[in-house]
């Protein structure tokens, strides 16, 4: 018996999750290959083409809804490393301008579940989440769009306040 040529959306979905391998039980330490599963799912439920989710060198990445998300495998620490872009500098930033953004975590500002980091080498500023054990696929796509759409509102609206508390605080003080 023959069967119809997989096209369109379902065929290629069809494909896609054959591709994968099942999923690793949740709350177990993480390995390179589940959080590559993690990662090409993420990408997929995206509606990102088919991706490895993390290459040879331990990095994938995802731009979707005018935001940039980045995955890095640590092998040392056995852990997934996932940033959300906030904000590349040009130039190194100036002084007080990253602690203005980690005093903003510190008061309570939401992070979408992540931390800042920056990252001096590409001058690029983060929300960053890390796992070291396996967690559910849904909470994991959950938490990434989470961790995403935080770091465009710090684009826009944190970066704003930072740069006022840093470069024009006499203006702060008048309101």
């Amino acid at each position: 018996m023959a069967t119809a040529p997989r096209s369109g959306l379902a065929g290629l979905l069809k494909s896609w999750v054959a591709h994968l391998g099942p999923a690793a039980p949740v709350g177990i330490a993480l390995t390179r290959e589940a959080a590559q599963r993690l990662v090409q799912s993420f990408i997929g439920s995206e509606g990102a083409p088919i991706s490895p989710g993390i290459n040879a060198q331990g990095f994938g990445g995802l731009a979707a809804g005018g935001a940039q998300l980045y995955f890095e495998w640590h092998e040392e620490t056995k852990a997934l490393e996932c940033s959300a872009l906030v904000y590349r500098f040009r130039e190194p930033p100036k002084p007080g301008v990253i602690a203005g953004f980690q005093a903003e975590e510190q008061e309570g500002t939401d992070t979408g579940g992540g931390t800042v980091d920056y990252e001096p080498e590409n001058r690029g500023l983060y929300l960053t989440r890390t796992y070291a054990q396996v967690p559910e696929e849904r909470t994991f796509a959950k938490e990434m769009r989470r961790l995403m759409k935080t770091s465009r509102k710090w684009n826009t609206e944190v970066l704003d306040r930072v740069a006022s508390r840093v470069f024009h605080p006499e203006e702060l003080e008048k309101r």
